[in-house]
């Protein structure tokens, strides 16, 4: 008889290598061998039924929900699978709610801002919890990427509401909707309602996917606060104590160290995460996250990113603006900051870098730029600033 692992019959069933795991202590998998410390199952195995599910009504059709704690919750994001096979995955998923989800991320996250918005849309009264919290936060980011600031501010005040909804409910449910606003929060560079203290100990009650992704939230607040290196070390730290394959996550958890490390003039560090979380994201195609991340990379992206995969990096530049704007129409009328809206790509990674305190020497090395091309580019970006002196910049940057 052939055995699959562990691993592949999470993949297979579309379920968590931990629930696999409780199955196969149950005894509710027939033929299962125990190998050592690991256990065999047989490849033509089922998967079994799970006491939890109920029925629901989803307009006509019926349809069998899971209702496993925090599966519906942003899926993909909190799924391992194989990069390259995201699409294989999302089709193993049985749930047709959850599948719905994870299609609108994958839209989202390889920069198809239209198709994620339009795919959650019909979701945002659902009346799964889950549900509505994952589709409310990509459509708040769709619609900021596509423009659409109304429907964006919309979508994150609901969150806002949705938070308090699940104050009243249980721990687990209470830990989707702190990490749901949170998320939306210090992404955006805006304050958080959520205590900090309380948020952590909610992170133990997510599943491995989404505590990671937490985990990068809490990175990104320590760098905003300039705390780069408990910032990286935090970050390395989920990585390297990370048992499963998580892309997304894994990803945005390699971006905030390039921040971090960029900061710290330490690039051959900021270099090495970033060809990883390239490694991670081109066979799926995720742009987004970089396209999210391209100002705060303080010109990465153009030293690493543009020769080797031009066609890759046009696209993450066109994505960068529809986001970028989008991201300053919220943050700035709220934070009362006026990050920089009309520079250049190049003229806003420079300035971030020079307002770090970097020499037109360092910048024209990193960037592959000549100290004379650096200077026209800070030159520009100060008279559309309506500034004369470099020190002047930090006001208008993302530091």
């Amino acid at each position: 008889m052939e055995y699959m692992t562990v691993r592949e019959a999470a993949h297979k069933w579309g379920i968590s290598e931990r629930l696999v795991q409780k199955y196969c202590a149950q005894g509710r998998i027939d033929g299962i061998r125990k190998f050592g410390t690991s256990w065999g199952i047989p490849c033509n195995a089922a998967k079994p039924d799970d006491p939890r599910k109920v029925k629901i009504q989803d307009k006509a059709p019926e349809h069998e929900v899971q209702t496993e704690p925090l599966s519906c919750l942003m899926p993909l994001l909190s799924s391992s699978f194989q990069p390259g096979h995201c699409i294989e995955y999302i089709e193993t998923m049985k749930n047709p709610l959850q599948k719905s989800i994870a299609y609108a991320e994958y839209a989202y996250f390889s920069g198809q801002a239209e198709q994620a918005s339009e795919k959650v849309e019909a979701l945002l009264d659902s009346p799964d919890i889950e549900i509505r919290l994952s589709a409310h936060l990509i459509y708040a980011y769709s619609n900021l990427t596509l423009g659409r600031i109304d429907s964006a501010r919309k979508a994150l005040l609901q969150i806002r509401a949705l938070l308090s909804d699940t104050a009243s409910q249980s721990p687990i449910i209470k830990a989707a909707g702190q990490f749901v606003s949170s998320a939306a929060s210090v992404l955006l560079h805006l304050p958080s309602k959520n205590e900090a203290a309380t948020f952590k100990e909610s992170i133990l009650l997510l599943p491995p996917g989404l505590r990671l992704f937490a985990i990068y939230v809490q990175s990104h607040a320590l760098y905003l606060r300039e705390e780069y290196a408990k910032s990286a070390g935090m970050a390395e730290s989920a990585l390297a104590m990370s048992a499963e394959s998580c892309p997304i996550s894994s990803i945005y958890l390699h971006l905030v160290c390039v921040m971090d490390y960029m900061s710290l003039k330490q690039t051959d560090e900021a270099q090495k995460h970033l060809l990883t979380a390239w490694k991670l994201a081109r066979p799926d195609d995720f742009l987004e996250p970089f396209g999210e991340h391209h100002g705060l990379l303080g010109g990465m992206l153009e030293a690493v990113i543009k020769k080797g995969w031009p066609e890759d990096f046009k696209r993450i530049i066109s994505i960068t603006y529809r986001f970028s704007q989008g991201w300053r129409d919220i943050h700035n009328p709220i934070s009362g900051h006026e990050v920089a809206d009309n520079l250049t790509t190049t003229e806003f990674a420079a300035s971030m870098l020079a307002a770090r305190g970097w020499t037109n020497q360092e910048i024209g090395e990193h960037m592959n730029l000549s100290p004379n091309t650096v200077k026209r580019h800070i030159s520009s970006a100060l008279q559309k600033l309506n500034i004369t002196r470099r020190q002047d910049l930090k006001k208008y940057m993302l530091l």
